[in-house]
């Protein structure tokens, strides 16, 4: 992984923090009795418990490790009133050839959800916006194609 940046609302980070002690503290406690458990049925090579356990082991540490990681390199961003278009801002946009607007909140890519109305800076869409003013226009391009916007407001 790169030593990049990881924009994160304060909310965010600390939801991190906790799914990252219950990951440490509970969920390798439960892991480690389910192996042992899978352990006492015997022949390992044959044992879906034991494989299932190993799988879920791994995940649980894979997890661990990209939090960990995204802690280190986390920057608190607070959610902001800006004239730019900018990680933290709320932006209200309106699509070429439809009549309502849209808003979406610029965010860090760990908390990205578009059913949230929260785009990542790094997508397609966050990228075009990022430093516009109100009233500015901007095109990007994705796989359906290429859309033309225009900004409405920036909270």
């Amino acid at each position: 992984m790169s030593e990049e940046k990881e924009y994160l609302t304060k909310e965010k980070h600390d939801a991190l923090v906790v799914e990252l002690e219950h990951l440490k503290k509970d969920k390798r406690k439960e892991i480690a009795q389910n192996l042992e458990f899978a352990k006492a049925l015997g022949d390992l090579s044959e044992n879906a418990e034991y494989h299932d356990a190993r799988e879920e082991q791994a995940e649980v540490e894979e997890r661990i490790m990209k939090i960990e990681y995204i802690l280190k390199n986390a920057e608190i961003v607070e959610l902001r009133h800006s004239t730019t278009v900018e990680i933290g801002t709320t932006v209200t946009v309106k699509k070429d050839g439809e009549k309502g607007n849209i808003v979406y909140k610029i965010v860090g890519s760990e908390e990205a959800n578009m059913a949230e109305g929260k785009i990542s800076y790094k997508s397609p869409l966050g990228q075009s916006m990022l430093g516009k003013k109100k009233g500015d226009a901007f095109e990007f391009t994705a796989p359906k194609g290429t859309f033309s916007y225009k900004v409405v407001g920036i909270e």
